[in-house]
């Protein structure tokens, strides 16, 4: 018994080793020289050094003045910049297939969620958090899904090459009246239209455990009815009651005012929206709630990449495509063809013609004042269907909060140590103790934010995690997919 236990043991420390993840008696120990760091506290080091033990931070500072472990790894970032890996608090991943562009709920399985945080990873992202996720829930007839966990599951598992995964359920809607876009995520939330129906549901919906509950309230334009606010109250007072964290995406001025009274968290999108502007009211509540510590932490992800890309690309001469469709981080993870499908001058009219410059400004500004009174703005990219760009858009986020009036150094705290401490992933800071998760820069964002994306290596929990094999892999899926349509 002896024996075997001795033998397990040596064949679990090779496992480790070969995942480059360590025990205690083989550790791994690098240190890296030389690059300019930003930490994500909003702290640049020169010259930096900063040491990592299997996968954590142990130690960061100047060059010269951080104790090298004896017999570490020196790796040499002169002329690089580093900044900590990013993270997305809106995320709706594991429908789409990439490589074949189109989306279904067979699609939602281990290995196509793992695709998806590969693709983030690569992109300089080490962790998500999935809204409207395919997992089991009551149907509302006394009966269940049988959607099966495998959000759940994947956020207890750590994949090496692949970002961390948390979820936020199912979300929550008046029927019919949640995710739109793709028939595959139409039907994925819990559908209430009565108190009763509302108070079950978020105690199904708790079971899980997840980060938020994510909730809309929209009526499209008009065009169908939505949760009203005796409605919405419910379940924000029954998720509190239950310790949970409420996330929501609505677009009236009246309804941000009254989630925002009722204590609401999260916002996935601006909270005003729809030509309103954020007026005195709003700013006082939030204000309000900060004074009193009534839910102080607020946080929003605009979602203004979109209206960023089509003005930029409004402005560009002759209608010419602008050039982040040109990129080569862009075209190592979605074919040609599909970017001419979803971006390219087949829909230049039609998107361009449409963008409604006055409504993406006035956006950015309610986000800025809302900022401004006490809410935090994080990362959030709403990718997972066909035209949001998995990985590719979170670099688009990063423009459009510069673009709307936040720093570059702003912009990078916001969307790595404060999405990670909203999310709860440790990850985010280059500091000792957390997750040795970062990227390598060819060019220093803090002078262009555009920077983020010469990106020359990305390393998770200390890794760095082989871009050029993932890319290769990419672009034969692309190639074969292209032989069979």
């Amino acid at each position: 018994m002896r024996r075997l236990k001795a033998i397990a043991s040596c064949l679990m420390a090779a496992a480790y080793l070969a995942l480059g993840l360590g025990t205690q008696d083989a550790k791994s120990q690098t240190v890296f020289e030389g690059a300019r760091l930003i930490t994500g506290d909003g702290t640049t080091i020169e010259n930096s050094a900063f040491v990592v033990v299997n996968d954590k931070f142990t130690a960061v500072g100047r060059r010269g003045e951080v104790a090298v472990p004896a017999g570490a790894t020196r790796v040499d970032l002169s002329g690089k910049t580093v900044m900590p890996a990013m993270v997305d608090m809106h995320g709706h991943l594991g429908f789409q297939n990439v490589a074949a562009g189109n989306m279904s709920k067979e699609m939602f399985t281990r290995d196509n969620l793992i695709d998806h945080l590969q693709r983030m990873a690569f992109h300089g992202i080490g962790g998500v958090v999935g809204i409207g996720d395919l997992v089991d829930r009551a149907d509302g007839n006394g009966g269940r899904t049988n959607w099966g966990d495998l959000p759940v599951r994947m956020r207890d598992e750590i994949v090496p090459g692949a970002a961390r995964f948390k979820t936020a359920g199912a979300g929550m809607a008046w029927p019919g009246a949640g995710a739109q876009g793709h028939a595959s995520r139409a039907d994925v939330m819990y559908f209430v239209s009565t108190p009763q129906e509302a108070r079950a549901a978020v105690q199904d919906y708790v079971r899980i455990k997840p980060e938020f509950i994510k909730i809309w309230v929209d009526d499209r334009e008009g065009r169908m009815k939505t949760l009203p606010p005796d409605l919405y109250r419910v379940i924000i007072e029954e998720a509190h009651r239950l310790n949970t964290p409420v996330g929501v995406h609505n677009t009236k001025l009246a309804d941000a005012k009254e989630l925002m009274r009722a204590g609401v968290e999260g916002w996935l999108h601006v909270p005003v929206r729809g030509g309103a502007a954020a007026d005195d009211e709003i700013i006082g509540i939030v204000k309000d709630r900060v004074a009193r510590n009534f839910h102080p932490k607020m946080w929003m992800t605009p979602g203004l990449h979109g209206g960023w890309m089509l003005s930029t690309w409004a402005k560009t001469p002759n209608g010419q495509k602008p050039d982040f469709l040109d990129d080569p981080l862009l075209k190592a993870t979605y074919s040609p063809q599909q970017l001419e499908e979803h971006w390219g001058e087949a829909r230049k009219q039609g998107l361009v013609s449409r963008f409604d410059a006055h409504e993406y400004e006035l956006q950015g500004k309610n986000a800025m004042a809302l900022r401004a009174a006490g809410m935090r703005v994080v990362m959030g990219t709403d990718t997972g269907q066909s035209r949001h760009l998995i990985g590719y858009f979170n670099h688009m986020v990063l423009e459009s909060y510069v673009a709307m009036g936040m720093t570059p150094m702003e912009t990078i705290v916001a969307s790595t140590r404060d999405s990670a401490e909203i999310g709860g992933f440790d990850t985010g800071l280059v500091a000792p103790g957390k997750s040795a998760d970062f990227t390598v820069l060819d060019a220093n964002p803090l002078e262009r934010i555009s920077n983020t994306r010469r990106i020359n290596k990305v390393y998770l929990r200390g890794q760095d995690i082989r871009r050029e094999a993932m890319a290769a892999k990419w672009q034969a899926q692309f190639n074969q997919a292209a032989t069979t349509r």
